[in-house]
This record gives C-alpha cells, structure tokens and sequence, in this order.
C-alpha cells in the first residue's frame, strides 16, 4: 500500500470519527432543546401553540412540532386539539410529584394541612414559588360543596394570589426587588393589580402585617389568606393558604384564621426541607 493510499485511510477514518460525534451532539442538543420546550410550557399555564412555543424558543417551526410531536406521544405534552394549543402533560405532573416526594413536602405537609382544614372547615394550600410563578405542592379540600381549583401542579400568578404575595414579600432582599421590577402584572379580574407602584406598596404591607390576602384579584367569587414558611434567614420557600368562596366568609372571617396557619406554618417550616 502506498503512503498516499495510507493517508487517505486515516483521513477517512478520523472524518468518520467526526461525524459520529457530530450525529451524538446533534441528539444531544436535539435533548436540551426538548427540554427547553418542557421549561417553556411550565411558563404558560393556559397552554401555547406551536408556533408561540417556536417563536419563544427560537427554532424553527418544523423542529418544534416534531419534538413537541415526540413528546406528546411520550406523555409529557398534552394537545388540546380544540384550540390547537399544548399544555404539560400527566408524566411531568407525575415525576414532579416524585421529586416532591423525595424532598418531602408530600408525606410530611399532608397531616398538618388536614389539620388546618378540619379546624376551619376550607380548603388548605400549600404552594411554592417556581421562576414568576407560583406551584401548588399540596391541597386539602374543604367539606363544603364549593372547591378550591388550585390542585397539585398548578401554576398561578404570583401578583394577583394570596400564596404569591407571600413569596413575593419574604423572598431574600435581591430577589424580592427583582421581582418587583420584572413580575408581570396581569389583569384577571377586575380587582387584580396592575400598576406596579400598587404593587410594591402592597408587597411592603404584607410585610409588616405578616400574611397576605387575595379578595377576588385571582377569581371572581373567591379570597384567601397566606403565610409565609420561612427558613433560618426568615426568607420564604414556600406558603400557606386558607381558600374560600366570598359567600361563605367575609375578609375579617377569613383573616381570623392567621394565627391557626401561622402557626401550622412555623411546624411545616421546622419538618420541611428548606429548598
């Protein structure tokens, strides 16, 4: 064999070599991407289309659709056909309740929130705050007929809940004026705050009072009263909720029960991993 014939070989033996690790990166990358799409739809709790997901991901629309195609088929992706929108799906739901688990605010929190609801006979919320948004961990219904639609996974504004201003208003100092700067401050109802010096004044009365209240900014017909779960800096990582219809308990009602829940709160605070 000549010496031109033997570099050749291995020039074509190292192209191949490259362009297998050119296909890895590329399945790899083609990875991060679907999981940046996964990031995106936790960002929209009302759901998005392909073409909202494309144009916030910044792919092309073709590659969109197939990876949101590839995870629809695996479960992690649900397609409202109706309004053509895509929404997270149940095993996302479910390896979050796993991760929950595994922290454990599920097994721990649930018999104190149990508590809470068998003394004041509402719903209780557990929440946490994840990027603009809050989560709900965990919730106890009421015995009353009316219920409480914030169930496990759900995302909520941070602005416009009483779970939210809580996080808002203990989060640690920097994070907390971040907040108040960037958080968008949607209209969805008519009482919900939208003018961010309102905001922040309403931020800095939580603080001094300690709780936070929600009287039909979230939902129409509906108030709540939050606490915050602090840690040893006394910033928050996650609150607590009473949740009711504005027919069955007034505002002053309601805020009664902040003795009972800031004290269910310092117990859940002293058991809880403190993320």
């Amino acid at each position: 064999m000549s010496v031109n014939q033997t570099t050749a070989d291995d020039d074509a033996a190292v192209d191949i070599k490259e362009d297998a690790k050119a296909a890895k990166a590329d399945r790899t990358d083609m990875v991060g991407k679907a999981l940046g799409l996964l990031v995106l739809l936790g960002d929209e709790p009302r759901g998005a289309s392909a073409a909202e997901i494309s144009r916030r991901a910044n792919l092309p629309f073709s590659t969109t659709y197939r990876l949101l195609g590839s995870l629809t088929r695996d479960g992690f992706v649900d397609y409202e056909p109706d309004g053509r929108r895509y929404h997270l799906g149940l095993r996302i739901f479910q390896l979050g309740q796993r991760v929950s688990n595994h922290h454990g605010f599920a097994g721990t929190a649930m018999p104190v929130l149990r508590r809470v609801t068998e003394q004041t006979g509402e719903a209780t919320i557990l929440s946490v705050r994840d990027g603009h948004h809050h989560l709900t961990v965990n919730k106890v219904d009421g015995p009353q007929m009316f219920r409480v639609t914030s169930d496990p996974g759900h995302l909520g504004s941070l602005s416009t809940t009483a779970v939210g201003k809580a996080l808002v208003a203990f989060a640690e100092d920097a994070e907390r004026e971040k907040l108040l700067a960037e958080l968008p401050l949607e209209r969805l109802t008519e009482k919900s705050i939208t003018d961010r010096d309102a905001f922040r004044a309403e931020i800095e009365k939580v603080r001094a009072q300690g709780y936070a209240v929600m009287d039909e900014e979230n939902e129409a017909g509906m108030r709540a009263v939050a606490v915050p779960l602090l840690n040893s800096q006394g910033h928050a990582f996650a609150s607590l909720a009473t949740a009711v219809p504005v027919f069955r308990l007034s505002l002053e009602g309601l805020e009664a029960h902040v003795p009972l829940l800031q004290e269910a709160a310092a117990e859940l605070a002293a058991r809880l991993p403190q993320r």
